[in-house]
């Protein structure tokens, strides 16, 4: 099953860097589902693949001029807070099946807003037209840290279009300003969870590097591809992803003090 971990990696670096988000919201399932991986584990272990590979697909979108990088740090200082204490105060409270659940409902409101996106045209000088909303451009950078701090994701499917909408950010600088966002959210969501969780760093070290020769594939890829049938078809793949998660959790959602073994339990690798 490791081979095929594997090659799913080459998926989330190709999402990351053709859509600016999404692809992390496969990391942890892909932990937990194929690999084996306990829930809050897989949780930890996602946060270093997610933002390495975000990192280096930021770069790679800073050479071709579509990042923000003032944009990115005062956003990304916001979510850095969200996504520490999250991490750090609020997951401890959670069960592993129900941080997972919580995915699940991510992923699936991820799958609709790729939908939406996927209608929709933003011309070149459309963001530059409406008006910067600072507080509520803050709300949602807290409301994503939390996100991930909570559930293993780097929110790409929420930061872009918050950018594009509330901070007047072309749409193709929105997704690398997203992706270096991503990093710094993520990095400060596995601070929160150091020492708390079992890292294979081994294993993640080989994960990463396929994660990261796909997103480089895919910020070379975005100009050749239509960005609306690549939505349409990621959201469907995710919203299959997504039911399953929550049908497998769906226990957890009723809060009831006996939580199912195997949500917490890692399957046999």
């Amino acid at each position: 099953m490791q081979l095929v971990g594997f090659a799913l990696a080459v998926l989330i670096g190709l999402s990351l860097g053709m859509l600016g988000g999404g692809g992390s919201t496969l990391t942890v399932p892909i932990f937990v589902y194929v690999l084996g991986f306990a829930p809050k584990d897989a949780i930890a272990m996602s946060l270093p693949v997610v933002g390495l590979t975000s990192l280096i697909g930021a770069f790679s979108h800073w050479r071709n001029g579509n990042l923000q990088i003032r944009t990115a740090l005062l956003f990304g200082a916001v979510a850095m807070l969200g996504s520490y204490v999250a991490a750090r105060y609020l997951a401890p409270l959670m069960s592993g099946a129900l941080q997972l659940a919580l995915l699940a409902i991510v992923m699936l409101a991820a799958a609709i807003s790729m939908f939406r996106s996927a209608g929709r045209k933003v011309s070149a000088g459309s963001a530059e037209e409406r008006p910067v909303v600072l507080p509520l451009l803050g709300f949602v950078a807290l409301g994503v840290g939390a996100m991930t701090g909570l559930v293993g994701v780097g929110g790409g499917f929420l930061i872009v279009p918050a950018l594009v909408i509330l901070g007047r950010v072309p749409m193709k600088e929105a997704i690398g300003t997203s992706l270096l966002v991503i990093a710094m959210n993520t990095t400060s969501g596995y601070l929160g969870y150091a020492g708390r969780t079992t890292m294979e760093w081994g294993f993640l070290a080989g994960f990463t590097v396929l994660a990261i020769v796909g997103i480089l594939f895919g910020s070379w890829l975005v100009r050749f591809v239509s960005q609306a049938q690549l939505k349409r078809a990621f959201a469907v793949f995710l919203i299959c992803v997504g039911a399953f998660v929550l049908f497998q959790n769906r226990d957890a959602l009723l809060f009831t003090t006996d939580v199912p073994a195997p949500a917490d339990a890692a399957a046999p690798r």
